[in-house]
């Protein structure tokens, strides 16, 4: 005789049940998260008593963190697939280190690019994520010590190699701390009521307007199409100009608060794009 099956109040109570305590185990992680940093910090201030140079306290390592979702994910027996379970623990990893010290992490902006995406997708969004305008700047923002880590572009599959990161490893001391491969999927977005029949005007990267010139030529062939420095460039124009449309993807189009008049716009399905974490010190 098989059990019967559980009554929907039932259910709900046990995930209200579960929730109180990951809620918990998450606030005793994040207790003991603080307490790696007090011990780092004595640990520095001991040396430093007994006269030795200063050093850097260091709080994020990217082969801890590395080993640690390694392990997340080979234990992990679903429903949830790999990919959702990485997601949650990093975003949980990424609260716990910002009660630590916030990372500030250097990324290739405007706001609402993929770069940005890829900075998220890594660091997760308790990070401090700062936009700036060319490789070069966020190569010498990590150089500096302003930012702790660097997020550029590399190579994308259908475009090729980044040529411009790949020089400013010529004459940068920044070693590879890490890498993201990010799915790019453009979409066409617009302010919010816009109707199609009100677009005179569709902007982008002219990366972006080549990745997705078959199907603009196929529904939009008289409209003009208009290069811009950054697909998050593109979505500030269009959130601030009604009949501008933008080809940008969604990091830009929550950026922004546009809506979508079309997904998935790129011709070929399987364009990703390959980031490099920058950092200072060498990962073991």
């Amino acid at each position: 005789m098989t059990d019967s099956p559980r009554d929907l109040q039932s259910v709900r109570a046990d995930i209200d049940s579960l929730d109180r305590e990951i809620q918990r185990l998450i606030n005793q992680r994040a207790r003991c998260a603080q307490e790696v940093a007090d011990i780092k910090l004595a640990e520095i201030n001991a040396a430093k008593a007994q006269g030795e140079p200063d050093q850097e306290v260091v709080f994020y390592r990217p082969e801890r963190e590395a080993q640690v979702l390694s392990a997340i994910l080979a234990r992990n027996e679903g429903p949830l697939p790999d990919g959702n379970m990485a997601h949650i623990f990093r975003e949980v990893m990424s609260a716990c280190l910002a009660l630590e010290r916030p990372l500030q992490i250097a990324y290739l902006g405007p706001e609402g690019t993929f770069t940005q995406a890829a900075a998220i997708k890594h660091f997760g969004h308790a990070a401090v994520s700062v936009p700036f305008a060319t490789i070069d700047t966020v190569f010498s923002q990590v150089e500096s010590g302003d930012c702790n880590y660097g997020v550029v572009p590399v190579e994308n599959s259908t475009e090729g190699m980044v040529t411009h990161t790949l020089d400013s490893f010529m004459d940068s001391p920044l070693k590879i701390a890490g890498e993201v491969e990010l799915a790019i999927a453009h979409h066409l977005l617009a302010q919010a009521g816009t109707e199609p029949a009100q677009i005179t005007r569709i902007c982008a990267h002219q990366q972006a307007l080549a990745q997705c010139r078959n199907w603009l030529d196929r529904h939009w062939p008289q409209i003009e199409k208009e290069a811009v420095n950054s697909n998050g460039e593109a979505a500030r124009i269009a959130a601030s100009t009604p009949g501008v449309a933008a080809v940008a993807g969604d990091m830009a189009a929550e950026s922004y608060g546009l809506i979508k008049l079309a997904e998935h716009i790129e011709d070929y399905a399987d364009n990703t794009t390959r980031f490099l974490i920058i950092g200072r010190d060498e990962v073991p």
